[in-house]
């Protein structure tokens, strides 16, 4: 039920592997509803991998051990990119960082712009394998050690004398340009570079040169371009404990969300909040921020599917109470003082004896081990229920009536027993996929016709290619009536084919 391939290379030529999972018996992975998860757009967020890497595992796991997970594969079809960053994902292990860096990829970029590229990042003052806090001992300072835990530093009341300035994460001036840290590898925001409602980098920050300025977005966009059939997308961020929708600019840009698309949106967000508990629910531009150039708004409005982003690990997870998010008291009880470093004395080359400390770059952004496979069963879960939830189409009622003459009435309906449409607002806006067809076989077609209103005999008849009636959409929880006059022939079949909606065919008794 699995294939391994890749999507396409990083700038450093690693493979971002994809994952195709499906019940092949039962049909052409393409010819299914297909529902798409990626991770680890953001190099740090390395938590987002395991999550689709655990809802791969459990799909395969549970095939031939629960009902509904076969019947699921015989469905629909998952595509899974576990990584989509994998250079960076590996720089982040393998090298000291902060738990914020590096965001980017690492293609080469002057961030200071002197003609230096990646020249001046951060220094492991103390050889830890982790970039943390350099702080001095100052007079003047407005922070002093806590008395109740001395790894924690707070801040001076006003008037308070401090004990020390906080000088900023390790490191020091490389270039010799007066500034700090200001251009290590990378500095880019591969999420602000997908080509809808994109913007250049003096209006949104971290944007490329172009839409699709880096390869591993290009592998992305063309793995979707290939795969037309995905209804629905997962994105794995981290983090904040939070369900995202778009849009992600204000008033939508190009996307403008119609009724039936906040009704599936909404549906989905809300039953995730459910499945999820602590996770909110909300719109990007109005509850967090604006994003330009966005994976999720380009999923939704050039590919016509319905997307979602997690922003996956909570502070509220940690004892199960969002009035008690205290990290240091967290680490101290459950994680027994492994998440912050102690303060460490060492020469800086500019400032002298300063102190190295603070947080382990695994803490903080990412789930404690410990929890990590709770959350991960239950964002698979809500990938499970999103792709459940894509169309699923039949053939009903397929009905034969003699006219007389040589000539037969051939009927039946076309039904949409889940939630999604067979096509996206955005999708029908701007045609972005072909209509639905509904073919007869067997006979001779004289005229075909969509009815639309059966309880008055009312049609609209398709006077070109008739026995390929074409459907602009079929929406969730409905149905389509058509019928035929035909001519010879006693048995025939009805087949509905949709690029996001699968196929069902049906044959008349």
């Amino acid at each position: 039920i699995v294939i391994l391939e890749s999507a396409g290379k990083s700038y450093q030529g690693r493979d971002i592997h994809a994952l195709t999972i499906t019940d092949r018996k039962s049909g052409d992975p393409g010819s299914k509803p297909g529902f798409y998860i990626d991770g680890n757009i953001h190099s740090n967020e390395i938590q987002g991998t395991e999550m689709a890497l655990y809802t791969a595992w459990y799909l395969c796991e549970m095939y031939n051990e629960n009902r509904f997970i076969n019947e699921l594969l015989k469905d629909k079809t998952f595509y899974i990119l576990p990584t989509i960053n994998p250079d960076a994902r590996q720089y982040f292990m393998d090298h000291p960082n902060t738990p914020h860096s590096p965001r980017s990829g690492l293609v080469p970029t002057d961030n200071d712009r002197d003609g230096l590229y990646d020249e001046d990042g951060y220094d492991d003052l103390n050889n830890d394998g982790v970039i943390s806090i350099m702080r001095r001992k100052s007079p003047y300072g407005n922070y002093k050690t806590d008395p109740g835990d001395p790894r924690k530093m707070i801040r001076t009341e006003p008037g308070e004398k401090g004990e020390y300035e906080i000088l900023g994460e390790e490191g020091w001036d490389n270039d010799g340009d007066g500034l700090v840290n200001e251009d290590g590898p990378g500095g880019y925001d591969p999420n602000r570079d997908y080509g809808f409602n994109w913007q250049p980098a003096y209006i949104q920050s971290g944007a490329g040169k172009y839409p699709f300025s880096f390869p591993e977005n290009q592998a992305v966009r063309d793995f979707g371009f290939r795969h037309r059939n995905i209804t629905g997308a997962q994105l794995f961020h981290n983090y904040g404990g939070l369900i995202l929708r778009g849009p992600s600019i204000e008033g939508g840009g190009a996307e403008v969300f119609t009724g039936a698309d906040e009704v599936v949106l909404n549906t989905i967000g809300k039953k995730g909040e459910l499945i999820i508990p602590g996770y909110k629910f909300i719109t990007t531009w109005k509850d967090m921020y604006t994003v330009y150039g966005g994976e999720v708004d380009w999923w939704y409005g050039a590919m016509g599917s319905y997307v979602f982003s997690n922003e996956l690990w909570s502070t509220t997870m940690m004892f199960n109470d969002e009035s008690k998010t205290d990290a240091y008291e967290f680490d101290r009880l459950l994680l027994f003082e492994d998440a912050f470093i102690p303060w460490q004395e060492v020469d800086h080359p500019d400032y002298g004896k300063v102190e190295v400390g603070g947080g382990n770059k695994n803490f903080g952004r990412i789930h404690p081990g410990f929890l990590l496979e709770s959350d991960a069963h239950r964002n698979a879960a809500f990938c499970i229920y999103n792709a459940w939830v894509s169309p699923k189409l039949e053939v009903r009622d397929v009905k034969v009536q003699n006219l007389g003459g040589g000539l037969k009435e051939v009927s039946a309906t076309i039904v949409n027993s889940q939630l999604m449409p067979t096509h996206s607002g955005n999708n029908l806006r701007y045609k972005i996929d072909p209509p639905d067809y509904v073919y007869l076989e067997g006979g001779k077609v004289i005229a075909g016709m969509i009815v639309t209103d059966k309880d008055r005999n009312l049609s609209r008849e398709q006077k070109r290619n008739p026995q390929r009636l074409e459907i602009e959409n079929i929406p969730g929880y409905s149905h389509v009536n058509v019928k035929w006059i035909v001519k010879d022939g006693n048995k025939f079949t009805v087949r509905v084919e949709s690029v996001k909606g699968g196929r069902a065919s049906a044959q008349s008794e």
